[in-house]
């Protein structure tokens, strides 16, 4: 493991709170974060969901040290390629050479509030490759005109420009996205220990490109408590198959998770305070080879949390 990151979950916090859980991340030696992009919350209980673009900004502001990503931004449907080059470029300027852009193909849950129909997966493929070429021609300060299959864009140009364009990073859950992000960005961000994943993706590439693992678990006082807290917290963890992407609104979501125990939705998480538990999970996506792991903590107690990463995994990792 190259670093070590913390995930701030949009669906999870208000604005404020996601600004002083950065902070407090840089402060407990975190390497860098990544954010969550949504529209909505995965299910009510969870309660937030704020523009990530301001918060980016605040976080920015109140932060020197650590990097921050997008984990993942969509930009295909709601938010047009055009926009997310200049929210990206005003965004990695202000970072100054901290901010990593973060993108995947979506889900419905997010995509379809402006009416639009949510295509198919490999139509949404073809548009994000779109949608990455247009991102590189508007950083390279030139005025653009593009006409593809999806995308138009007549005469545009980015005045503000950070020193650099940011890394892109592409989320995959298969060999084909993730032989796409290592044929047109600079590293993969993966949420399952995927060997056949990570080695797909490093064929495709020279195989020194960053790898990003989010491990998601539940710190808790106890285990029963860490449990209870994850299965209201994050009850679609429990959906299989594509049920995640192609369910389109919050009552169908919470629907399908009401049916769900608490060991369905919980399955292999490590939860409660035992650091063993949590560094076994975390060996898998070292094992599976994510250069970078991301901990994204279910939780209420963000104290207790970085208290734990400090006193009992960090010396352990």
């Amino acid at each position: 493991m190259q670093a070590l990151g913390f995930a701030l979950s949009s669906e999870l916090h208000p604005p404020h709170e996601l600004v002083r859980l950065a902070q407090q991340a840089e402060r407990g030696g975190f390497d860098f974060a990544m954010i969550s992009d949504h529209y909505h919350p995965w299910v009510s209980a969870q309660g937030q969901s704020p523009f990530v673009w301001s918060v980016l900004g605040a976080i920015a502001a109140s932060t020197e040290r650590l990097r921050l990503g997008t984990a993942v931004t969509c930009p295909l449907i709601r938010i047009h390629p055009a926009v997310i080059a200049q929210a990206a470029a005003t965004t990695a300027a202000l970072f100054d050479g901290r901010f990593m852009l973060g993108l995947g193909a979506g889900e419905n849950l997010n995509e379809h509030i402006l009416g639009d129909r949510w295509p198919p997966p490999a139509q949404r493929q073809e548009m994000l490759v779109e949608a990455l070429e247009i991102l590189r021609l508007l950083w390279s300060g030139e005025t653009v005109s593009y006409d593809g299959a999806y995308y138009e864009v007549d005469e545009a140009r980015l005045f503000s420009l950070p020193k650099a364009p940011p890394e892109i990073l592409l989320a995959a859950s298969g060999p084909q996205a993730a032989e796409l992000a290592a044929e047109t960005c600079d590293g993969l961000i993966g949420v399952a220990p995927d060997a056949s994943l990570v080695k797909a993706f490093d064929e495709s590439s020279d195989g020194t490109n960053p790898k990003y693992g989010q491990v998601t678990l539940a710190w808790g006082e106890t285990e029963a408590a860490a449990r209870r807290t994850f299965a209201e917290l994050w009850p679609q963890s429990g959906l299989k198959g594509n049920l995640k992407w192609e369910t389109k609104t919050l009552d169908l979501m919470e629907d399908g998770a009401a049916v769900l125990t608490e060991e369905q939705i919980v399955g292999k998480t490590p939860c409660g305070p035992d650091p063993e538990a949590h560094l076994e999970e975390i060996r898998t996506f070292e094992d599976a080879g994510y250069t970078h792991i991301v901990l994204h903590q279910i939780g209420r107690d963000h104290e207790g949390f970085f208290r734990f990463v400090e006193e009992e995994l960090r010396p352990r990792l």
